[in-house]
């Protein structure tokens, strides 16, 4: 199977892009639980350019209804990007430190629960600048959100 590159600038593009709107190809589901984790994923798919159509534990969206719980749901897409081992992105669970444009960081309660999935979009004098949807926002300091807990995971390729 091909490793291809990961397009860090493709994601920082369509994040930007679509950060304060919806993109007509995709269901906006703010109105049923957030629509973080379906952004997050339609950046990592601008930077993959494949999806991975594994019934239940892939990677894709066809449509609302057509769709695995990994485009949409918060431990569903880290579940699949950190075990990933066919098509599409795979990555590792990484410090924030070792964070780059294009990678995700989840986060969460103390608990260990994870509920928002923002996406790296710049990275300057050691701060973390996210785009988002649900609540919208583009070059938005990580520092500025409330949180117990944050992982990162950083993508270290795309399978063909």
């Amino acid at each position: 199977m091909d490793i291809l590159n990961y397009d860090r600038n493709a994601v920082f593009a369509y994040a930007k892009e679509w950060a304060f709107k919806r993109n007509p190809k995709y269901y906006d589901f703010s109105r049923l639980g957030g629509d973080c984790t379906n952004f997050a994923s339609q950046c990592i798919y601008a930077g993959a350019g494949v999806m991975n159509y594994t019934p239940t534990f892939g990677w894709f969206y066809k449509s609302a209804n057509d769709r695995t719980p990994s485009w949409t749901g918060v431990e569903y897409l880290y579940n699949f990007l950190v075990n990933n081992e066919g098509a599409g992105p795979f990555a590792e669970e990484a410090p924030l430190s070792k964070l780059e444009v294009g990678d995700i960081v989840q986060l969460g309660r103390a608990t260990g629960d994870f509920y928002h999935s923002p996406v790296v979009v710049r990275i300057a004098n050691g701060q973390i600048y996210v785009a988002a949807h649900s609540y919208d926002a583009f070059n938005k300091p990580l520092s500025s959100y409330r949180f117990e807990k944050a992982r990162g995971i950083h993508i270290l390729g795309v399978r063909q």
